[in-house]
């Protein structure tokens, strides 16, 4: 008789090391959409919620640990988050520190886009710094505008806006409008970066917020949130 062929341990033996690599996978998968910093890197995190979060318990954020909650409040000239005012009714009390947050649009004048965040963010003592998000370039905007001319009129919308709330404002940079502007070495506010699980160094100096996990799922929120922490 002839010897059996031990061919197929290798295909046994390959399905394994496949299945223990899908099972590495699912876990790194899910360790991911779970992970926040360590409390003793970062003391004080919280989260950044908007209208696609739905309807947001902010008790039961507090309970699982978010020390503060930033509200998408306004964008450019007219957008507005139509959960703001419901969101605001939702944190009267105390719940949690809250602020907000002003996408801008270097497309649009700076008075039109501050009149918009004004004109729905209460002028409150007792909230956050209000944040700027630049995310959106001016190379998207239909007329050319000049590097300068976009740092012109974002100083301009920033002393409006900082006029109203009565503190200075916090820059929300994302890496590619640092990367045209340089905006951080130019404009001297407090920082937050994005970057997803890694300290983000792209701002040139230390940032005050960053944003490390955009899609952390917790059990008190219909969506996955974006989790902020704090370098103190």
């Amino acid at each position: 008789m002839g010897r059996k062929r031990a061919f197929p341990w290798r295909w046994r033996i390959a399905a394994f090391v496949a299945l223990l690599l899908a099972v590495a996978g699912i876990y790194g998968w899910w360790q991911a959409q779970h992970w926040t910093p360590s409390r003793e890197d970062y003391p004080t995190q919280g989260v950044l919620v908007s209208a696609q979060d739905g309807q947001v318990d902010f008790a039961g954020l507090a309970a699982i640990g978010a020390d503060f909650v930033y509200l998408e409040a306004s964008e450019g000239a007219d957008g507005r988050d139509p959960m703001l005012s419901d969101n605001l009714r939702a944190l009267e009390g105390g719940v949690l520190p809250y602020g907000a947050v002003h996408a801008y649009d270097p497309c649009v004048p700076a008075e039109r886009q501050a009149a918009n965040f004004v004109t729905i963010v209460p002028r409150d003592a007792a909230m956050l710094p209000p944040v700027i998000a630049l995310d959106k370039l001016a190379t998207d905007c239909s007329d050319p505008i000049t590097e300068a001319a976009v740092e012109s009129e974002l100083t301009t919308f920033l002393n409006q806006v900082e006029g109203h709330a009565g503190q200075s404002a916090i820059l929300k940079v994302s890496p590619a409008f640092e990367e045209h502007y340089a905006i951080a070495s130019r404009i001297e506010r407090n920082l937050w970066l994005e970057s997803s699980f890694l300290e983000p160094d792209y701002g040139g100096r230390p940032f005050t917020l960053w944003t490390a996990n955009p899609r952390l799922w917790t059990a008190v929120t219909q969506e996955p949130v974006h989790w902020v922490v704090v370098q103190e």
